[in-house]
């Protein structure tokens, strides 16, 4: 059977949380889809929560720990990718893009990429549009054209609202199950010997001394 590789970021802060649930949602439903093909998935699953010391550490001194770097390396050598952020101040929360500025700007082109946020109101579901799916664009990801936005009332029970949620978590999943199938991502060699992100000026984040 052909194995695919998924990653699945989650940046919510709280355990349990709505944020994890939601991506867990939409990877499940990924792999689903792609099972229907035929295809196998290894999911890796990534609590940024548990990260944060460790990023903190690379933006300040330019070097990952060995527990951020293996974890950078699951992300950008997996064949798709699933991202999601609690919406903070109409934007996404700050440990979000500080994951993303520590990686090496280039790591993610062609990565094809399902978005989604979560947010106490629907107020907030502009951001995936205008904050979260602008900086995937610019690391040069493919994203699928469905994001999937949970306010706090579409994870209850009886509303006509609710409805949709499900729906547009399997509409995302099949576009990105699509592009998942195709990938050849996790099956690339890569040179041991090329020099880390840190060292390059067009790499990722760069500390100011």
């Amino acid at each position: 059977m052909t194995v695919r590789t998924l990653a699945v970021i989650s940046a919510g802060l709280s355990q349990p949380s709505s944020t994890r649930m939601l991506a867990d949602k939409i990877a499940a439903a990924t792999v689903s889809r792609l099972a229907e093909n035929g295809i196998d998935t290894e999911v890796k699953t990534f609590e940024l929560r548990d990260f944060a010391h460790d990023i903190t550490n690379h933006m300040l001194t330019g070097f990952p720990s060995p527990k951020l770097d293996a974890m950078i390396e699951a992300v950008t050598t997996a064949d798709g990718l699933v991202a999601v952020t609690p919406i903070f101040t109409t934007s996404y929360s700050g440990l979000f893009k500080s994951f993303f500025d520590v990686i090496d700007n280039r790591a993610l082109t062609d990565m094809p990429v399902a978005i989604g946020a979560t947010a106490g109101t629907a107020r907030h579901s502009l951001a995936l549009d205008y904050a979260i799916r602008p900086m995937f664009t610019y690391l040069h990801s493919v994203v699928v054209p469905t994001s999937v936005f949970a306010a706090s009332e579409d994870w209850g029970s009886g509303a006509d609202q609710v409805k949709t949620l499900p729906d547009r978590i399997d509409r995302a999943a099949g576009e990105l199950a699509a592009l998942v199938s195709t990938s050849d991502r996790s099956s690339l060699v890569r040179d041991p010997f090329a020099l880390d992100a840190s060292f390059s000026p067009t790499g990722g984040f760069q500390p100011e001394f």
